[in-house]
């Protein structure tokens, strides 16, 4: 119906024109309606938060759902709603540190550093971001008393507004 409509340039539009435009209407307002339902079901929030609209149906959506802003971010027609709407996002960082050379803490505060910058490159809110796991694995076989590190960190997804300012 998006193409039908006009609200969306996909495939062969030729296949679509015959349908009249009571029906693409009358479509429209029940997949709104229906979006509005299910949104009202699933607010954890009675604060006017905007909903963020991903997946290929989204493109069923052309403004405000129960007026609530619709925000869609890039990349939104290949994104996994499910996904998108349970997960944060994360960085992680896997390095080997001579301790020779550098100290265990200056080591892990550099792994930290590197996996926050990885989670905001990634789209995470830089002030969210946490560090959620971290690894330190002694390398006997290498020398200058070396380890592993792995650290992961995760955050809110940023939306809009200022640049992940700190």
């Amino acid at each position: 119906m998006a193409v039908a409509a006009g609200g969306f340039d996909l495939g062969d539009k030729a296949k679509v024109s015959h349908i009249g435009k009571d029906l693409i209407d009358r479509t429209q307002a029940k997949i709104l309606d229906m979006l509005e339902d299910c949104v009202e079901r699933s607010r954890l929030s009675p604060d006017p938060l905007p909903v963020i609209v991903v997946g290929g149906g989204s493109i069923l959506v052309n403004g405000p759902i129960g007026g609530l802003e619709v925000i869609k971010p890039n990349h939104f027609g290949v994104a996994n709603a499910v996904g998108a709407a349970i997960a944060q996002v994360s960085g992680e960082i896997d390095r080997v540190y001579a301790l020779a050379e550098i100290g265990r803490d200056q080591a892990l505060d550099d792994a930290k550093a590197r996996a926050i910058d990885a989670a905001v490159a990634a789209g995470a809110l830089r002030s969210s971001v946490e560090i959620v796991d971290v690894e330190d694995v002694p390398l006997a076989y290498l020398p200058g008393n070396a380890t592993r590190v792995r650290v992961k960190a995760v955050g809110e997804l940023h939306i809009g507004g200022a640049q992940n300012a700190a």
